[in-house]
Order: structure tokens, then sequence, then C-alpha cells
């Protein structure tokens, strides 16, 4: 969705196009050519393409969090060019081969699953644990599957459109949740305690939406010493509840992208079938069709519409 924001807005925070910029960063593709020095790809092997190349030297790339390097050069995030084209260059390691069983289109979809992966993880989520996830777009959705391949037990998607929470509940949710625009963010909460049955509150919230007023709900709904992840991005600024979150002593924590190990086990969850991302494809255009696509992610229609690669 942030593509939709450079193609419409040319920003998104402090990034600022200052020229014409390719988009795209979820893609997979096949080696075309090596370096002298590359051991473990060759030409041929189809791989997934993690879009950001980190400096290697900062003490947030050698402590793993390299996803934190201030000279991230990702792609489609100005002033980079994305994926979306006939060749992309990347170094040997952000090139993952994809098992047999795996398709190029659900290598596509490493990407915003290892987002999912990295906002899970951030959670700590645990087997035996409720998870309320805000948001039912790809990221939500596929947070939701991760969440129920960490063990957790009751998982609740929440979101302000009904088509997309019965897709959700058909997907790999355990109840679903309509939130009421008329409501304040406690009742909400209350309702969904009460409907959910998780006594004091829920262990874990996701936030995949950018919406205040799911971060107000998400909040409210948690137990006391939860965990509260921010993964969606919305206003710069937003009011927060602060004496419910000091009140309950609840765990707070960001997640950007994804980090060491989070695209090699998005990679394992798909090809042993714990995760269905292709599930979530509504339908692949051709190159030549691309602005549709984004036409299609703007009007908000189906999940995921992917773009074919770029004919010989």
């Amino acid at each position: 969705m942030y593509q939709v924001h450079y193609w419409q807005r040319g920003r998104i925070g402090q990034f600022i196009l200052q020229r014409p910029m390719v988009v795209g960063h979820e893609s997979s593709g096949i080696v075309v050519q090596v370096g002298p020095e590359v051991t473990t790809l060759q030409v041929g092997d189809r791989v997934a393409l993690e879009p950001g190349v980190p400096c290697r030297r900062c003490m947030s790339c050698k402590t793993g969090q390299y996803n934190l390097c201030s000279e991230m050069a990702f792609a489609a995030t100005p002033p980079y060019d994305g994926t979306l084209a006939k060749y992309y260059a990347l170094p040997e390691d952000f090139c993952y081969k994809l098992p047999s069983n795996v398709t190029m289109e659900e290598g596509a979809l490493v990407e915003p699953l290892s987002v999912a992966v990295h906002l899970v993880r951030q959670g700590k989520v645990q087997p035996g644990h409720s998870v309320v996830v805000f948001g039912a777009g790809p990221v939500g959705l596929l947070c939701s599957a991760v969440a129920r391949a960490f063990g957790a037990t009751h998982i609740t998607v929440v979101d302000v459109q009904a088509q997309r929470l019965e897709f959700a509940r058909n997907y790999c949710a355990t109840s679903v949740f309509l939130l009421d625009k008329c409501a304040s963010a406690a009742e909400d909460a209350s309702r969904m305690r009460q409907a959910n049955e998780f006594g004091t509150g829920a262990d874990v919230v996701i936030e995949a939406s950018g919406a205040e007023a799911a971060v107000h709900t998400g909040i409210h709904v948690l137990k006391p010493g939860g965990t509260f992840v921010q993964g969606g991005m919305g206003r710069e600024e937003i009011n927060f509840p602060i004496t419910a979150a000091c009140t309950k002593e609840l765990n707070i924590r960001g997640s950007f992208r994804y980090a060491a190990g989070d695209y090699k086990l998005a990679i394992e969850l798909i090809s042993t079938g714990k995760v269905k991302v292709r599930d979530l494809i509504t339908k692949i255009v051709p190159f030549e069709d691309a602005e549709g696509a984004f036409e299609e992610v703007k009007a908000g229609n189906g999940i995921k519409t992917l773009i074919a690669g770029v004919r010989s």
C-alpha cells in the first residue's frame, strides 16, 4: 500500500520523491547472471528478493537489527529504484533460493510475510496466547496466520470492513470483530473482551492498520502486562491513551520491516504449508497493466494483486 502513497502523493513521511522512481519491493525472480565470487546461487535459480541492503558496519547491522540501519538502501524508497523492472541487481545474501514446492507467485509474497513474521516476533507470541490483530489487509491477515503457526490458540482479526473480516474468518482467524465507528475505544474493547471471553484482556495486540481508533482500542483490550506491537503507519502523530498503558504496565513495541532470520523463516512457513500465502492472491496482471494493479489497491479491491514479470 505504501507504494500507492508514492504514486499518488510523491512522499511518505520524510521520504520525498525528487525525481521519477521505479516502484516495487515485493518480488521474486530468476537469476540471469552472477558475479565471480557468488557461491550459493547459479543462473536459473528462482529466488525471493529481500529488497533492502544495509551498510553492514553500524551497530544495528552488527547486532542483527539491520532493518534499523540509517544507511539502508531500500527498493522503491527515494532515492532508490524498486524491483518492478526486467532486471534488478542484488547482493547474493539477499537473494533466497526458493524450494521446489514454492511458486514464483508465493515467492513474491515472502516480503509481506516477513513483515508479519517480524511483527509476531516483536510481540513474543507463544503457544496458548490470545492475539488481536487490527487490520484485515495483507499484512494483518499474514500476522494472524503467523500467530497461529506460532501456537496462538485465539486470534481475533479486527477491521471496519465486513467483507475483509469474512475473508479473515475463512483464512485463519478464530473470530472477527467489526469496529463500531460510533462507539468509544473503551466500549469496543469491552465488547471484544466479552465476545471472546478474554477475561482481563488479550495477551498480545498487533496493530497493522495505522488507524488511531485501532491504536486506542488495542491498548484498552490488552490484559495487564500485555504486549502491544505497532506496525501500521498512519498519521505521523496521534493521541495516545497513556494512562491505560501505564496503569496496566503494557509492553509497547514498534516493528519495522524485517531483520535477521525473518526471510528464512517466512520461506519455511510457506514451504511447510503452515502459512498459505497463495490464498491471498486475488489476481495476476501482466506488466503492461501495472498501473491498473495500483488502481485496484487504491480502491481496496481484493487482497493481493500481483504483477507478472516483463516479457523477454
